[in-house]
């Protein structure tokens, strides 16, 4: 069975109730230092993985997903997130 196409992923995410929403790719090893957005996000893991961790938190643990995988971070959450040796593609809803 084939993976999703990005259309398909697209309005999955769309289906959670986000409005905005776009395919981001990013390469191996990439590394966003800690951050937060103004409101909820969504991450749909096509391609790869994604580590997140949250700095701010009393015992921040890392945790991986992969593909197939929905990565809710709460607005004003401060995240690290680090891409795996593939780097990673996914869909984010805003």
């Amino acid at each position: 069975m084939a993976p999703p196409s990005r259309k398909e992923s697209e309005a999955t995410v769309r289906s959670w109730g986000f409005s905005h929403i776009f395919t981001w790719t990013d390469g191996p090893n990439a590394h966003y230092a800690p951050h937060s957005h103004h409101g909820l996000t969504t991450h749909l893991i096509c391609r790869g993985t994604l580590t997140i961790t949250y700095p701010k938190d009393e015992r921040p643990t890392k945790e991986t997903f992969g593909v197939g995988s929905r990565v809710d971070v709460e607005a004003g959450k401060v995240h690290e997130v680090w891409m795996g040796d593939e780097g990673c593609e996914y869909v984010i809803g805003e």
